[in-house]
């Protein structure tokens, strides 16, 4: 099984990211360019943000734990379409490839994600106040959450291609819904009511409790957040099990 993960691993780096560096500079550059285009734009309409007094650490606060998500459970739930050819010979497993892109991925966020905060701390000269505990505990929430949704979606994607579009569709208010533009403490009572069943929310204010010494954050319930994980993974991999020959064939 190790050889097999890590066969498929240097595939999709090849595949993903070329064989030159700037496929993997691209993976720093655009979250880099996403946090510096909210940061302007923001900037010129409020004098400062909502917490602390740096727009691009706000933001990347924000925008870091949203995207290393989004973009890890959207790999997830290719990954049976992704390496569908070579599922024909008996080594290799859905398992396999689950795990080679939740791996490769995995990493190259967590590691994108310290790149660009270290450098906005650095190039603003913001005072080195990080608590590892819970940037840690967001990395390790967001790639469980993006395990779990990504996998039952590796199922519902493989049966009903169409459902590949409708959940693009859906989950395109999460950008605004999220907490990357505001906090939950800032909003109304009836919408933090509902807004705190979105796990992403409290994946966010995790993020920046580790990165502001004053955010309480008392909302934020890390249990909720692996709850959901847990269940979605459950259900993605029991329905894998059941029906991958037939996802094979079709």
């Amino acid at each position: 099984m190790g050889r097999t993960v890590l066969a498929l691993m240097l595939r999709e780096m090849a595949t993903t990211y070329g064989r030159s560096v700037g496929g993997y500079l691209w993976a720093i550059l655009d979250p880099v360019l996403g946090i510096a285009l909210l940061s302007l734009l923001f900037s010129l309409a409020l004098r400062r943000p909502l917490i602390g007094e740096n727009f691009a650490l706000f933001y990347a606060s924000g925008y870091l734990p949203f995207a290393m998500f989004n973009s890890l459970s959207q790999k997830m739930a290719r990954s049976v379409q992704f390496s569908k050819p070579f599922m024909a010979y008996p080594c290799v497993t859905f398992m396999d490839t689950l795990i080679a892109r939740l791996l490769l991925n995995g990493l190259t966020d967590i590691i994108v994600a310290a790149i660009v905060v270290t450098g906005i701390l650095v190039i603003y000269g913001l005072p080195f106040w990080v608590d590892l505990g819970p940037l840690a505990l967001t990395m390790v929430l967001a790639i469980f959450l993006a395990a779990g949704i990504g996998t039952l979606n590796c199922f519902i994607m493989t049966s009903f291609p169409a459902y590949e579009r409708i959940w693009s569709i859906l989950t395109r208010p999460l950008f605004l819904i999220s907490g990357i533009f505001f906090t939950f403490d800032s909003i109304p009572k009836i919408a933090q009511d509902i807004l705190w069943y979105n796990p992403l929310v409290h994946l966010i204010g995790l993020m920046r409790k580790g990165l502001y010494p004053t955010y309480g954050g008392e909302y934020i319930s890390p249990g909720y957040v692996a709850v959901v994980a847990a269940v979605t993974l459950f259900f993605g991999l029991l329905l894998l099990v059941r029906h991958f020959k037939r996802l094979l064939e079709n």
